[in-house]
């Protein structure tokens, strides 16, 4: 009886670290983030070595450069990753610096609001039946790919988004 409790109280063990959405990434240190949203993908690099990717889903209208808050779009540009939130409705999420000084002269020309708010994020529950580009503007990857960025993905990390 004391063998199978002990056994119990290990697989218990194993099962809540396996389970854990914060993982630990001992590897090379992205350097920068690359996003082509053409070709829905996301590269993490170091240097100009390519540590992993993965496939992506954009905002709702994803072609075009994001211009002003509603309009859909996943901005194209140089960023930098500058926030996270481990406590995100969209599971896990690394922020976007959007908007820069040229998104916001661009949206003032136009006399609106440039938005904000991009991040990378998981895919919760509501959303698993939302098609490939389904978000307001932000990076979308499965949950799973999102623990491993958020490991591997610290904040002052350049992204570049291309179109």
């Amino acid at each position: 009886m004391r063998f199978l409790k002990a056994v119990l109280i290990v697989g218990l063990a194993l099962g809540v670290t396996a389970c854990s959405k914060f993982q630990r990434y001992d590897g090379p240190a992205v350097t920068q983030v690359v996003v082509n949203k053409g070709a829905r993908r996301m590269y993490l690099m170091h240097d100009r070595e390519v540590l992993t990717s993965y496939d992506i889903g954009l905002g709702f209208a994803p072609e075009g450069d994001k211009q002003v808050r509603g309009d859909g779009k996943t901005p194209e540009g140089t960023y930098i990753i500058d926030r996270r939130n481990p406590n995100s409705q969209f599971y896990l999420s690394i922020g976007i610096s959007y908007p820069n000084a040229y998104d916001v002269a661009e949206a003032q020309e136009l006399g609106k609001n440039p938005g904000g708010d991009i991040f990378i994020h998981g895919r919760p529950w509501k959303n698993r039946k939302g098609g490939r580009d389904w978000t307001a503007g932000c990076i979308a990857v499965t949950n799973k790919e999102m623990r491993e960025i958020y490991a591997m993905v610290r904040n002052g990390t350049p992204i570049r988004i291309n179109p």
